[in-house]
C-alpha cells in the first residue's frame, strides 16, 4: 500500500465526494423503490449479480457489502470461498452486466482508493 493510500489528508478528500455520491444513491433508490411501490404494476425485474473482488482487502470487501446492504434495493448475499466474487441481489436487473459494471466503478474502485 502506497504512502498516498494511508495519508489521511488524502483519504479525507477522497471521502468526501464518496459520501456525497453514496448519499444521492440511497436517496435515489429510495425514490425508485417508492415509485414502483406506489404504482399499480411492478416493474422491477430482481436477480442475482456476482461482482468480481479484484484484490480487494477483507476491510474494502467488509465495506463494499455493508455499502450495498444499506442501498435500498439492494442486498450482499453471501462471499464465494474463495473470496473473489460477492453475490448481490437487485431488485431491478435489466441488464446484468451494466450493472456489474456500475457497481465495479461506483463502488469499488471508489472503495479501493479510500481503504
Amino acid at each position: 500500500m502506497s504512502n498516498d493510500r494511508r495519508s489521511l489528508p488524502t483519504r479525507f478528500v477522497r471521502v468526501v465526494p464518496f459520501f456525497f455520491f453514496y448519499v444521492m444513491e440511497v436517496v435515489l433508490s429510495s425514490l425508485r423503490i417508492a415509485a414502483d411501490i406506489l404504482t399499480p404494476k411492478l416493474h422491477f425485474q430482481p436477480g442475482i449479480i456476482a461482482i468480481p473482488l479484484c484484490e480487494l482487502t477483507d476491510r474494502q470487501i467488509l465495506v463494499l457489502s455493508n455499502l450495498v446492504t444499506m442501498t435500498p434495493g439492494t442486498l450482499s448475499l453471501d462471499i464465494s470461498a474463495d473470496r473473489r466474487t460477492l453475490f448481490l441481489h437487485h431488485m431491478n436487473v435489466a441488464d446484468i452486466d451494466r450493472m456489474r459494471r456500475q457497481i465495479q466503478v461506483d463502488y469499488v474502485q471508489r472503495i479501493k482508493e479510500i481503504f
